[in-house]
């Protein structure tokens, strides 16, 4: 099923004035200590149900800092910078979508939480699709896959189908070449140019720059290792066999294909959909764009 559409008043508003953003010094972190001796740093505020925030690559808790606020009003907020991401441990090994997964199931059972809801931007959903390939379902009632493909390689021999079906964005030739400018002496440019074209034209300058440094908090040689890892990960197989209550945000402008999306929606049993049109900031920093849609689908969902 598909969620209600929203209004036009969800069309984002030009701003005003000078908008107050949180600051990383707004939010309560902790520490945790992974198995393998990485120390990763979190952000945790509120009461109630557990919803886990799991960034994508290359970014930061703070990433939801437009989402925990209203969330902890309801809910015990957890957003975590996963390993070499923002405040957390800067390490050269475990940098794979598997570890990172690893490390989400030891902060759930060191915390001990159950009914956790988990919400994934970008990779955090590779996170996601990897724990409940690895751990199955246990400590989960809900997951929120917010812009991710399903396998983002494509195939020289895929039909037009397949590679829709896919949402895949890069040949192997753009991965190998984008994770060798990632290393480069033009990272900096490099990023810069990748985020510009992840948002929409009503996107700040502001906005885009705080996407940026968050970016820059992992080293470059770092998010280059990963994102060759994250970009061949092949997550087709499991999807259809995803058996909880889910969630799928798109952006119909989006980097990220959203027939692929809405592919993912037709083969999760009783998921829900929701696609951000570009008025409404549907790129794939839909939830930095236009935070009061986002906020009020998720609540929505979460019930």
């Amino acid at each position: 099923m598909k969620l209600e559409p929203q209004e036009s008043s969800d069309a984002i508003a030009q701003p005003t004035g000078t908008q107050r953003w949180p600051k990383e010094s707004d939010f309560p972190r902790r520490t945790f200590l992974t198995l393998d001796g990485v120390q990763l740093s979190y952000i945790r505020q509120g009461r109630g149900r557990p919803i886990v925030l799991l960034h994508g690559l290359s970014q930061c808790a703070e990433e939801f800092k437009h989402q925990i606020g209203p969330l902890s009003a309801q809910y015990d907020v957890i957003a975590i910078d996963q390993r070499s991401h923002g405040e957390s441990q800067k390490v050269s090994y475990g940098l794979k979508i598997s570890r990172l997964a690893r490390d989400l199931y030891e902060l759930l059972t060191d915390l001990d939480l159950n009914e956790v809801v988990l919400l994934g931007h970008s990779m955090g959903s590779s996170v996601i699709w990897c724990y409940i390939d690895l751990f199955g379902p246990q400590r989960l009632s809900k997951i929120i896959l917010v812009d991710q493909s399903p396998f983002l390689t494509s195939d020289p021999n895929w039909t037009q189908q397949e590679l829709e079906d896919s949402g895949a964005i890069f040949t192997a030739k753009q991965v190998v070449d984008t994770v060798a400018a990632l290393r480069s002496k033009e990272a900096e440019q490099v990023v810069r140019q990748i985020i510009d074209g992840m948002v929409t034209q009503h996107a700040t300058p502001e906005m885009k720059e705080w996407i940026v440094q968050c970016s820059l908090k992992m080293p470059r040689d770092l998010a280059g290792t990963l994102a060759y890892n994250h970009w061949h990960m092949d997550w087709r197989d499991l999807i259809p066999r995803i058996n909880l209550p889910t969630l799928i945000v798109s952006g119909r402008v989006s980097i990220i294909p959203w027939k692929s999306q809405e592919r993912i929606h037709h083969q999760i049993k009783g998921s829900q959909f929701e696609v951000f049109e570009e008025a409404e900031g549907g790129q794939h920093f839909m939830f930095i764009e236009n935070p009061e849609k986002f906020n009020r689908t998720i609540i929505k969902y979460l019930g």
